[in-house]
């Protein structure tokens, strides 16, 4: 009895210790909540996802997105949203939508979040981030209800060591464990709540519970995931721009390289700096499509885009233009020693008795990207009449493409053709071309028109080559509308001129739908051939053409037709550039 009385003084005071421990474990399991926030580190030692209490069955979980961090070292948790039956009814109805818009892609994170039925509840433990890409574009649309929502994480603290376990684990079996096991749960209606009215964009991602390295690596695929999900975004929004609306604007960056420096790539009679003219402003004019931002060209995006590609142009000397525009824009107007000539490959040598190739190639060794011309005038195939005698006739193929496009389409990535100006009977007189049909000499009168022969010509090599992209699954292929003459009072051989050096003097906005080339658009309507469409807005840039400054130019002539570069073809470039 005496003992007994003598022990009870000393069970008060170990109750009263062990109440005490409780107590500031509790605190403390109170500020580690509280901090919880700000301590993302702490992350990493909690149980993983399938290890969590688990609740009543009749209660849905949607699996939220791991937090992503731009530290590589911070390891990321799965969390689980409880909503009631109620609201899951709502949300299956709510339609997704898929959104678009330059503000998503400035953020990439914001991306959609997922709701799972029934169904794929019994079988979440088996999502991954894999799931996250297959739905990255549906978007679903959370609605404010009035019941509050409820979350909760919860795990053990033992108070000796501070170890952190999962309920499951805690057992009988663990009592040889020295220290007092005590059940934390956090979260709640403020802690939905959040999630409930989250961006529309955040993504949905579950993260495979694991060691710490595993979670790590699984962060490392969906961040590397979400930059190819981006880049989808932003060359979907690429296609549905139209790049053909939009104003011309002024920009002291501009131009992307000098017209003195370009002397490797830029012929002479084209560099307007190396000439009489002493009005440069036109070169400080940048193209702004309406609705939607044109990505900046830069030559290493450039050449890393087309690694291991090649780029061909195929036509006139406009064509050529745009070709040697390409290579200044590429090398920004400085000698590249490294740049290799690969025009054997493609057949580009000066014939005998010519004075220069059909076309020019070179190789880019860093990327092994090629980027080529063809010259082909009138987009179909010629063929000497006999060959034994050059001053014979050739018979111009009008149903034929290029000769070269049939035996090198294998090998071109990228295909930008145009056609136009040569389409006239002094060129054809002087060039010495019979027109021809179904390999024989055109007999039809309609045909025989030169606008009809431009339009069969430009429909008959378009409709072929869409039929050989299913043969070439990794070709684009373009077709360059007409660039725009601005002779006024005559034409290149009878006074012509185009006097004006003020930039925007006869407009700077085009604002129509339709392409002002209707044979362009209607050849390449419904086909896999896109239509590059640069003739509206080259309409109002009548100061930018070569004019009557050439120093060789015969007294009278203007060259109204071809442009001064740096200028206008640098822009069809930009174009091109935003669509591959």
């Amino acid at each position: 009895m005496r003992l007994r009385m003598k022990l009870g003084p000393y069970k008060l005071r170990w109750k009263a210790k062990e109440l005490s421990l409780f107590l500031i474990v509790l605190v403390c399991a109170t500020i580690l909540i509280w901090t919880w926030n700000k301590s993302p580190v702490l992350t990493s030692l909690l149980p993983s996802k399938n290890q969590l209490l688990q609740l009543s069955p009749d209660i849905k979980t949607v699996p939220l997105e791991p937090k992503r961090h731009v530290r590589e070292d911070i390891s990321t948790l799965t969390r689980r949203e409880v909503i009631t039956n109620e609201e899951e009814r709502h949300l299956d109805k709510t339609p997704s939508t898929d959104i678009i818009n330059n503000e998503e892609e400035h953020h990439p994170d914001k991306t959609p979040t997922a709701i799972l039925n029934n169904k794929e509840e019994q079988h979440l433990d088996k999502v991954t981030s894999a799931d996250t890409s297959e739905s990255s574009l549906d978007f679903e649309t959370v609605p404010h209800q009035k019941k509050a929502h409820f979350s909760f994480t919860c795990f053990t603290m033992n108070i000796i060591g501070i170890l952190l376990r999962p309920v499951s684990s805690f057992s009988t079996s663990n009592s040889q464990h020295l220290g007092i096991p005590i059940l934390i749960c956090y979260g709640g209606a403020e802690e939905a709540a959040k999630h409930k009215h989250s961006p529309k964009g955040e993504k949905t991602g579950v993260v495979k519970s694991g060691s710490i390295s595993t979670q790590t690596e699984e962060t490392k695929n969906v961040i590397l995931g979400e930059k190819t999900s981006e880049q989808e975004e932003k060359r979907v929004a690429n296609q549905a721009c139209n790049y053909a609306k939009g104003k011309w604007v002024i920009d002291d960056k501009r131009p992307l390289y000098s017209g003195f420096g370009c002397k490797q790539w830029l012929a002479p009679m084209w560099a307007c700096r190396l000439m009489r003219r002493q009005d440069f402003a036109f070169e400080k004019l940048r193209w702004q499509p309406n609705g939607c931002e044109m990505e900046e060209f830069e030559g290493s995006k450039f050449l890393k885009r087309m690694q291991d590609k090649t780029l061909a142009f195929v036509g006139d000397s406009l064509g050529r233009q745009q070709f040697q525009s390409l290579m200044c824009m590429i090398t920004a107007g400085k000698d590249s020693s490294n740049v290799l000539d690969v025009g054997k490959e493609y057949g580009l040598v000066i014939p005998p008795g010519g004075k220069r190739p059909n076309g020019w190639a070179y190789r880019f060794p860093s990327t092994n990207t090629t980027v080529l011309y063809y010259w082909s005038s009138s987009l179909c195939d010629l063929e000497p009449l006999n060959v034994k005698d050059p001053h014979i006739e050739y018979a111009m193929h009008l149903d034929r493409p290029p000769a070269f496009l049939r035996q090198f389409l294998h090998k071109i990535d990228v295909l930008v053709l145009n056609t136009g100006h040569h389409w006239n009977r002094g060129k054809l007189r002087a060039n010495r071309w019979v027109m021809y049909v179904g390999g024989v000499p055109n007999t039809n009168r309609k045909i025989a028109d030169m606008g009809s022969a431009k339009n069969f010509t430009i429909h008959s090599t378009v409709k072929w080559l869409d039929s050989q992209l299913p043969k070439h699954p990794h070709l684009k292929t373009f077709y360059r509308s007409i660039s725009p003459r601005h002779f006024v009072n005559g034409d290149w051989n009878s006074g012509g001129s185009c006097d004006n050096t003020t930039p925007m003097s006869i407009g700077k906005e085009v604002l129509q739908e339709e392409s002002s080339d209707h044979s362009a658009a209607s050849a390449t309507r419904g086909t896999g051939v896109k239509l590059l469409d640069i003739t509206a807005l080259s309409q109002v840039r009548d100061e930018g053409h070569i004019s009557r400054f050439r120093i060789t130019a015969s007294p009278g002539v203007q060259d109204c037709l071809h442009w001064c570069l740096p200028g206008v073809p640098d822009t069809w470039n930009e174009i091109l550039f935003a669509q591959i």
